[in-house]
């Protein structure tokens, strides 16, 4: 049976790589680098980079082109699931091509794999459509504690939750608890569409990598701001990954 070590490589900083991390990644015999593109090249330059660094013995590296999904529209989880489709399909071919019985393939997924990544549902479709598959999952650290880390601060208060959510979710309104928000893939910046009264953000862009951001303060005092340096840096880079914290004021 082919098996796949499904494995979270941190926010981007390669020194959040973690020693189960780095012998899984020891352990394959073949590394699946995603191909997102031009727009998105420094991402997979950093996925070689930590190859680059840790993997002790050369292995036999795999692009893997990811198809690109559609405008969601009205119809966000009908797009998602017809792109993850996509994928799986993609995947298993290139599983079958490259990855021989009794062989064990590596996939590098950002931050840790159970938190807001779909590889581990497009893996359960491959396996699905009639490819004997078996995986391992190891976890990462994600960009929810890498913003905490960077901002210097716990994500929640004494005894008190905190929600992760979508910037799709946030746009529906602020929820009245948690006492605290962390949002995370927020194309459309829902922070600046809500009222801010009473409201602190803290902001993080390109966390662990050479060209992060950081912004925090009262939300009517930043969010201008927040969606001006954004605009900026994704003009520059071509692409943005960003995640906030939005609590309500002490």
């Amino acid at each position: 049976m082919r098996k796949l070590l499904i494995i979270g490589i941190g926010a981007g900083d390669p020194d959040q790589m973690t020693v189960q991390a780095i012998a899984a990644l020891n352990r394959a015999d073949v590394i699946f680098l995603p191909d997102k593109g031009q727009e998105k090249a420094a991402l997979r330059h950093l996925r070689e980079a930590i190859c680059a660094r840790f993997i002790e013995k050369p292995r036999r590296s795999v692009t893997m082109e990811t198809p690109r999904r559609a405008e969601a529209g009205d119809d966000y989880r009908g797009v998602v699931d017809d792109w993850h489709a996509r994928i799986a399909a993609s995947y298993a071919a290139l599983f079958r091509l490259e990855l021989a019985e009794g062989q064990t393939g590596a996939l590098l997924v950002w931050g840790d794999p159970a938190l807001y990544d779909s590889t581990l549902r497009i893996v359960e479709r491959v396996r699905a459509g009639g490819l004997a598959l078996d995986w391992e999952v190891i976890p990462g650290i994600s960009s929810v504690q890498a913003l905490a880390a960077r901002h210097r601060i716990p994500l929640n208060r004494i005894g008190e939750p905190v929600l992760i959510t979508t910037g799709r979710k946030l746009a529906e309104g602020l929820p009245q608890a948690p006492d605290g928000v962390v949002v995370m893939l927020d194309g459309e910046q829902a922070f600046a569409k809500i009222a801010p009264e009473g409201l602190e953000i803290f902001w993080g862009a390109y966390l662990g990598t050479p060209d992060e951001i950081l912004i925090a303060g009262p939300l009517a005092t930043v969010s201008d701001e927040i969606v001006r340096v954004r605009a900026a840096a994704r003009e520059r880079h071509g692409w943005i990954m960003d995640i906030y914290l939005l609590r309500r004021c002490d």
